[in-house]
């Protein structure tokens, strides 16, 4: 029978959010045992960027911690390097929160990821709340992840939710370390793992972006509609980073794309695209200044529609484009799909999709791939650990090499 867990067993910890308090909390932590349990929540739809302002750390003989770090940042990492860095972190869906946690320096040594734990077992659904509710028949209290977490003071209702992210992580790895070590699996998880933790083990800060990585950039054609999408994503960019606000609230990647598609002659015709605020006549005014100044702005300085660039073809154009190429690589996700039934794994774990595409490509287009050797070397260069070498490489060979 599932049981409501409503409330951590010791009770809603504390806010921390002054050095001293942050001390405190990493001599607390230092005289704990095992593995940290570690959550972040952070408020990327709502700031500029995807730091964490709220760190959830749970070990046993510390119990839960909560660390606010928007205002002593510096000192929040002066305070958990030294007890975190280097040791074994169990986090769920790690690959969301090791971005945050780098930011400020903080760094596993070993890592468990409990989400990736559950796929690689053969869990139907890996979120955190089902995994608890399957292996210990305690639903978890959920509904606030998608708060404005930069928001201050935060109810306690939040407070409650973010605690019991961490509450039931370190019983959950162990569970689940036994359940792969009895599929055969754990050897695959901690490749997994490792790798994951080689990911985010030099990033010290958010990647730089660009305007050139507007989704849906590639639909314009023309340069004068390119040199409004960059000058209108360059004025959000500054605009957003600024007042510390997500791009997307001051206006849309599809918004931009579709103005700079329309190129809109006056206010009026402006207000009128798909997305656009325009009963904001300040903003429409705003904003008609930008595409008119970028019209404006020397052609010389206009960017060119990007060149079809050499390497593997995206895979939307491969029906198309690559009907052989296509039908080798719709034959050989067949095979893998088989497998993933079989061992009971998904089967985008067992093999990235984009570095099949790669495998194929380079054996069948290209010919760089021409012996067990080269497929081998390819598979490691484009990132498959060894388990997913060994499990794919059987089918790989058989239909891209002349055996």
């Amino acid at each position: 029978m599932v049981s409501d867990l409503l409330q951590p067993r010791d009770g809603i910890p504390p806010l921390l959010s002054t050095p001293g308090e942050f001390t405190a909390a990493a001599d607390l932590l230092a005289s704990g045992t095992g593995p940290f349990a570690i959550d972040t929540e952070r408020a990327s739809g709502f700031r500029y960027d995807d730091r964490a302002f709220l760190i959830q750390i749970r070990r046993r003989g510390s119990g839960t911690l909560l660390f606010d770090p928007e205002q002593f940042r510096p000192e929040l990492t002066q305070a958990l390097k030294p007890v975190l860095n280097g040791q074994e972190w169990i986090i769920h869906a790690a690959s969301t929160d090791l971005p945050s946690l780098a930011w400020l320096d903080l760094h596993p040594g070993l890592l468990f990821d409990t989400e990736l734990a559950g796929r690689l077992a053969g869990f139907d659904h890996v979120n955190l709340a089902a995994m608890v509710e399957q292996i210990f028949d305690l639903h978890l209290l959920k509904g606030h992840g998608s708060e404005d977490w930069s928001k201050r003071p935060l109810p306690e209702s939040w407070l409650n939710y973010a605690a019991l992210d961490v509450e039931m992580l370190l019983e959950l790895a162990d569970v689940m370390a036994e359940i792969l070590d009895q599929q055969g699996k754990l050897p695959w998880a901690e490749q997994e793992f490792v790798h994951i933790v080689d990911q985010f083990a030099t990033m010290t800060e958010p990647a730089e972006t660009s305007w050139q990585d507007l989704k849906g950039l590639s639909t314009l054609k023309r340069p004068d509609q390119l040199v409004v999408a960059r000058e209108m994503w360059l004025e959000r960019d500054s605009f957003a980073a600024s007042r510390d606000l997500a791009p997307g609230k001051v206006l849309s990647n599809k918004v931009i794309v579709e103005v700079a598609r329309v190129l809109p002659r006056t206010p009026a015709e402006l207000a009128q695209v798909k997305g656009f605020p325009g009963r904001s006549q300040g903003a429409t005014k705003r904003w008609f200044r930008i595409i008119t100044r970028a019209l404006k702005s020397p052609r010389r300085n206009w960017p060119k529609p990007q060149q079809r660039k050499e390497g593997i073809p995206d895979r939307r154009a491969w029906a198309s484009y690559y009907p052989e190429e296509h039908e080798v690589l719709q034959e050989i996700r067949a095979l893998i799909d088989d497998l993933a039934a079989d061992i009971n794994v998904p089967g985008e774990n067992i093999l990235q999709p984009s570095t099949l595409r790669v495998a194929v490509w380079m054996a069948k287009h290209t010919g760089e791939i021409h012996s067990a050797e080269t497929l081998n070397a390819v598979l490691r260069d484009y990132g498959a650990r060894q388990w997913q070498i060994d499990q794919t490489f059987p089918i790989l060979s058989a239909n891209l090499l002349k055996l």
